[in-house]
């Protein structure tokens, strides 16, 4: 797998949280994405970035263009050094939260995106990697 393009952006604060959202877009934009793709990548990305706020006190996403044989995509990863995820499984049941919010985060953009991984480790903190294809 090739990456085309490759940076890196902190989240530290809601407007962020925003950066991000923008930024993912025009990254999908430069890979030719569907409206609908976009969509799916944006939201997926600003649910994982909000967590990294709320939950993992901050941290980071990198943003990748990457090209795997004739298909291109937007690949992210969510770094943080939060408190970690002692249950990952129950956690990304649909519905469960730690927060007051309704437990989608996770799970949902799971189902936006093509590719999903992601690795916690209770008081060193969490990564999660998404990627949508074209």
């Amino acid at each position: 797998m090739a990456t085309l393009r490759d940076e890196i952006f902190p989240i530290r604060s809601s407007d962020d949280i925003v950066k991000v959202r923008q930024v993912t877009r025009e990254w999908a934009l430069m890979q030719t994405f569907s409206l609908v793709d976009q969509t799916k990548i944006v939201t997926a990305a600003s649910e994982l970035a909000r967590n990294t706020l709320e939950y993992g006190r901050g941290g980071e996403v990198r943003i990748q263009a990457v090209q795997e044989g004739p298909r291109r995509g937007v690949r992210l990863t969510f770094t943080d050094q939060g408190p970690g995820i002692p249950d990952l499984a129950k956690a990304l049941q649909d519905g469960f939260t730690t927060g007051s919010g309704m437990g989608l985060g996770l799970s949902g953009s799971k189902r936006l995106v093509n590719d999903f991984d992601i690795q916690s480790e209770v008081g060193k903190g969490t990564t999660v990697m998404i990627a949508r294809w074209k």
